[in-house]
């Protein structure tokens, strides 16, 4: 166990600071619906600007924002173009972008609906909202748990398998989100979910120890994505495109 972080802090999750082989499987399963190509993008909870940096591979029109002001001054030297702002408040104009990002972001926001009708708002008619966030039925709680002052750091199993009152005791730094909840959340936007599904993680710490057993867990896992078995999946991988507006009338005659 060590020092409990700060509720505050521990809330804000820990973004991506490296790009491994699980960050490149996440940006490889959004080409497959978004094309990125000179494309007006934003990361909402950018962290460091690790994507902002990936993206602009792409595009030279990718902005990040995030809450935290000294990862946004920390990533800003090699990732011009980050901003510190609340996601339930964005400070860009309707249909500024045509893709927004929110990977591993929802589950920390203030207001997890209220970030969403932000980044539909911002995105252009026909542009794609992408959302990742954390499955409660992955038998490991990956945010760590309280246990009174006391902070445990790492995969914890079975937490998300206890009843609301007591999970959200040991993590009430971190939502975690079913099927249905995650509709629920999606539902009544001005968007349609065109792909929603369940993936699970990259393995890329146990690659690093033991090579042949990472590549024997993502052979068997990424095999059960195509089966029920994702129902254990790491994360929700949702991605909503919003809807065009209705078309006039055409003038008689």
């Amino acid at each position: 166990m060590i020092e409990a972080p700060g509720r505050a802090q521990a809330g804000l999750g820990n973004p991506s600071y490296v790009w491994r082989f699980g960050q490149d499987r996440s940006l490889n399963l959004i080409r497959q619906f978004v094309s990125l190509d000179n494309a007006r993008i934003l990361d909402i909870g950018c962290g460091v600007g690790t994507y902002v940096r990936k993206l602009r591979e792409f595009s030279p029109r990718v902005v990040g924002i995030d809450v935290d002001g000294a990862r946004v001054k920390r990533g800003a030297p090699d990732a011009p173009g980050l901003l510190q702002g609340a996601s339930e408040a964005l400070p860009f104009p309707d249909g500024a972008f045509d893709m927004v990002l929110l990977n591993e972001v929802i589950e920390h926001v203030r207001d997890d609906r209220r970030t969403l009708e932000e980044a539909v708002r911002v995105v252009r008619p026909g542009g794609h909202v992408v959302i990742f966030a954390p499955n409660r039925w992955f038998p490991f709680e990956t945010h760590g748990v309280y246990l009174g002052q006391r902070f445990v750091f790492g995969n914890i199993p079975l937490v998300n398998y206890l009843p609301d009152v007591i999970r959200n005791r040991l993590t009430p730094h971190a939502r975690v989100y079913t099927g249905r909840r995650m509709i629920r959340l999606t539902t009544g936007l001005d968007a349609d979910a065109i792909e929603r599904t369940r993936i699970y993680p990259g393995f890329d710490n146990v690659t690093s120890r033991r090579r042949w057993l990472g590549g024997l867990y993502r052979a068997v896992f990424y095999r059960a994505e195509r089966s029920w078995l994702r129902v254990f999946g790491l994360s929700h991988f949702v991605v909503l495109e919003k809807r065009m507006p209705p078309l006039e009338a055409m003038p008689d005659g």
